[in-house]
């Protein structure tokens, strides 16, 4: 049985990777038509587009699509084994059908473990140099930052409103910084404008006005014309969006979804979805792995193909599935983990009723 274990995974692994490698060359293939004009009008250097682009995109293109290459790889190599009858063989010597089964699980659960480690340490440091690159060079890659009418709590009763922020001189027009305790209002600082100072890592403001809340009837003023002030608000939180998640290890998400959770900031949802993708889609390996096995283990008339169609079928509906569901994070009608996880749940019933139908 360790031969056929190690005939199954060897097929499995050299199958998936051969895959990998044709469809990575046909995808930087078009990717290089498309952006053709963008690399050549902005004259961009060829080491760049190689090590700053291409090397980066990789990684992050595999670990999107691992899960159908897995599930294609499945159903190819596997209808070949039916169709050649090396199953009916495998079967009528006595192995049962589970016990086939643990070379193609042990295989899924090694490319998952290795799409998830991609998820969690390789894949957010290599997608910071793509989206820079992308943002730098590529047309429509260009995301609007959060820079008109901020509303946010940066600590415990303490908020902070900018009517707008100019990237050109970091500078935020008519800041607002409110103290509010026990839901009433305690103390308010207005300035005409705040200008962000690396050097102290704060903020310089102009025409500043400070208005204290007494209990009595006279409430204490002051105003001047320069004052700095350190906040828990830096300059970077004017620049982040929606592709800002893509670029954080996973110990920065947490840290980002708790400040955004403080905050209020309803860009939340799209850290949320980041974090909850990375651990739900390396599981969908094994879920297609069991399906693939299922739908091509019984030789049939007409070869893979008609394996092949349903196969495919089945993965895209799973992947798009997997898409569809974050419209319910984006309103709001079911929680990040739930909705992310929702197609694994569904898919693995899916896949247990193909199982105990082929093993019959």
């Amino acid at each position: 049985m360790k031969k056929i274990d190690l005939y199954i995974s060897k097929r499995f692994l050299v199958t998936f990777f051969v895959a990998l490698l044709l469809i990575i060359g046909i995808v930087i293939i078009f990717d290089i038509s498309e952006k053709i004009d963008d690399f050549s009008g902005k004259h961009v250097p060829l080491q760049e587009i190689i090590f700053d682009y291409y090397v980066n995109f990789v990684p992050y293109f595999i670990n999107m699509f691992s899960s159908l290459f897995v599930f294609i790889t499945v159903i190819f190599f596997t209808s070949r084994m039916a169709a050649n009858s090396e199953i009916i063989a495998i079967l009528s010597g006595g192995v049962s059908y589970h016990r086939m089964m643990v070379p193609y699980i042990a295989t899924s659960v090694l490319i998952a473990l290795l799409s998830l480690g991609l998820n969690l340490y390789v894949i957010p440091q290599a997608n910071a140099k793509r989206v820079e690159f992308e943002v730098k060079y590529i047309r429509h890659s260009h995301v609007k930052d959060k820079r008109r009418e901020i509303h946010y709590q940066i600590a415990p009763g303490q908020y902070v409103y900018v009517d707008n922020f100019s990237a050109w001189n970091n500078t935020a027009y008519r800041f607002t910084l409110e103290d509010i305790d026990g839901g009433r209002l305690k103390r308010k600082l207005t300035a005409d404008s705040a200008v962000w100072d690396s050097t102290f890592g704060g903020w310089h403001l102009r025409n500043w006005f400070i208005r204290e809340y007494t209990e009595g009837l006279e409430d204490r003023i002051t105003s001047g014309e320069k004052k700095d002030t350190v906040i828990a608000l830096t300059v970077t939180d004017f620049y982040e969006n929606n592709r800002t998640v893509e670029k954080l290890s996973g110990r920065q998400l947490n840290q980002l979804i708790e400040k955004q959770k403080m905050r209020g900031d309803a860009n939340v949802m799209y850290a949320e979805i980041e974090k909850h993708t990375r651990t739900s889609m390396p599981f969908s390996c094994i879920i297609l792995t069991i399906m693939g096995v299922s739908l091509s283990s019984r030789k049939r008339r007409g070869g893979t193909g008609w394996n092949l169609a349903i196969g495919i079928g089945l993965a895209f509906s799973y992947i798009l599935f997997q898409r569809f569901s974050q419209m319910f994070v984006f309103t709001g009608a079911l929680p990040a983990w739930l909705a992310l996880w929702i197609p694994n749940m569904l898919y693995t019933i899916i896949a247990a009723v193909l199982y105990d139908r082929a093993r019959r």
